[in-house]
């Protein structure tokens, strides 16, 4: 029995970003940072109101642990999802705040039109529980 490959439903590798592409990072267990396996383009409310919320609890757990990345997400946190492949839509804003809260919270806002008010779609924060 002879396999047709080329047929075979399989990622492609030549369509992921170059390695360069994306930030350096050092270590055996660099891919436990990143924060999607594959690039990754939300291409509408619906996709990011599913996937989004997982990406950011990946990216909210390492602000706790990584310093630089959490002063790249602080100041631009679209850009900073982008050079780790999650791209969003457009119409997609992302706050990370800090202010008034001993944790950090990120909001995602959605504005529809140039003249129509922003609306918050969902926001995480960490919480810590402790159980007996």
């Amino acid at each position: 029995m002879r396999l047709n490959l080329p047929h075979v439903l399989a990622p492609v590798l030549r369509r992921l970003p170059a390695a360069a592409a994306r930030p350096a990072r050092e270590g055996d267990d660099a891919e436990a940072f990143d924060l999607v396996r594959t690039e990754t383009r939300l291409k509408n409310r619906a996709q990011v109101e599913r996937y989004l919320p997982d990406i950011l609890g990946r990216a909210l757990a390492r602000i706790w642990i990584d310093p630089l990345f959490r002063d790249r997400f602080a100041a631009e946190p679209v850009a900073t999802l982008a050079a780790y492949g999650v791209f969003l839509p457009d119409t997609i804003s992302i706050v990370f705040e800090t202010e008034g809260t001993a944790r950090p919270r990120v909001v995602v806002y959605e504005q529809r039109g140039p003249l129509a008010p922003k609306r918050r779609m969902l926001y995480l924060q960490l919480v810590m529980m402790a159980g007996k």
